[in-house]
């Protein structure tokens, strides 16, 4: 099971997530539920890191197992905006993945 926990700050902005675990839904290399969920992860944190100038806090698993990304504090609000459309952007698209693959992936908001 793929377990995302996102944390919010008071302002309701996402401040970090960690996603962690394997989907177990096919054997490695075929598993399209880790892939599509690496894929949304991945590309959203190269579309904050390329259109904002942002490079967040970022933590990897050795294994492939985990990913762990804290944004930075005390941003411009324009920047912490356009961090913030980018990641919910990740979030709609990895409980598109939880709806349809639910028994392999679990999103939690903190």
């Amino acid at each position: 099971m793929i377990y995302v926990n996102v944390t919010k700050n008071q302002s309701g902005f996402i401040s970090s997530f960690t996603m962690e675990g394997h989907a177990g839904f096919d054997e490695s290399g075929k598993d399209l539920v880790c892939a599509g969920a690496s894929a949304v992860s991945f590309g959203s944190l190269n579309a904050v890191m390329a259109l904002t100038g942002i490079t967040p806090d970022i933590d990897q698993g050795k294994d492939g197992g985990l990913l762990s990304c804290r944004i930075p504090d005390g941003l411009p609000m324009e920047k912490r905006e356009q961090v913030q459309l980018l990641l919910e952007g990740m979030i709609v698209s990895l409980q598109t993945i939880e709806q349809e693959y639910g028994e392999y992936i679990q999103i939690n908001f903190l």
